[in-house]
């Protein structure tokens, strides 16, 4: 009985070899990967609190929706973006619906861009990535360390600020918003209000 021409040489062996291992590698790796939306389009309404639905506009906001613009639209990132509420409570950056986009002053774009270095990374992290049991962590745009674990009820905890929303995507970018500020400890001390002033 002949043998097959693989197995006379072993150089073909080994290729063969090497070559149906890097396929299933490949293949268990893809079936493992978490489901992304690539298009714009939103494919399930965001929940709110006992599930009240809200719209992708509503959810990011007016700072949210400008700190996007700074990011190009065809490269991954995850964004830990404050909220509404945090821009307001914790910035002090608060907007009138009436207030057009060109009455935003140079200074709230300094603070938004730095807001953006602190909170965003190189990449596309959805919640499921994260292990309930373990934590990650993650330089951000400015070199900061981002240390980012999911909570019992699968909400992310990043830098010890919870987040309120997971995994809205917008293109290519996943954003949680979060409720606080991801910054350092010096930007922080920058914008802490001044009691000394008057009102």
């Amino acid at each position: 009985m002949k043998r097959p021409y693989c197995l006379k040489n072993p150089i073909v062996f080994v290729g063969v070899v090497v070559c149906v291992s890097c396929l299933m590698v490949i293949m268990i790796s893809v079936f493992r990967l978490p489901v992304v939306s690539v298009d714009n389009k939103v494919t399930e309404p965001y929940i709110i609190g006992k599930g009240s639905k809200v719209s992708k506009d509503e959810v990011l906001g007016t700072f949210g929706e400008m700190m996007l613009e700074m990011l190009p639209d065809d490269l991954a990132f995850t964004v830990f973006m404050p909220s509404e509420e945090a821009f307001a409570r914790d910035l002090k950056l608060r907007i009138n619906q009436s207030m057009a986009a060109e009455k935003i002053n140079d200074n709230t774009y300094a603070v938004l861009s730095r807001i953006l270095g602190f909170s965003a990374i190189p990449r596309s992290l959805v919640s499921a990535m994260i292990s309930s049991n373990k934590g990650v962590s993650y330089d951000s745009l400015s070199g900061f360390v981002l240390y980012i674990s999911k909570d019992v009820d699968g909400m992310l905890v990043v830098n010890r600020i919870r987040s309120q929303r997971v995994d809205v995507k917008r293109k290519e970018t996943v954003v949680h918003i979060m409720d606080g500020v991801v910054m350092d400890a010096e930007f922080e001390l920058s914008v802490e209000p001044d009691y000394n002033e008057e009102g």
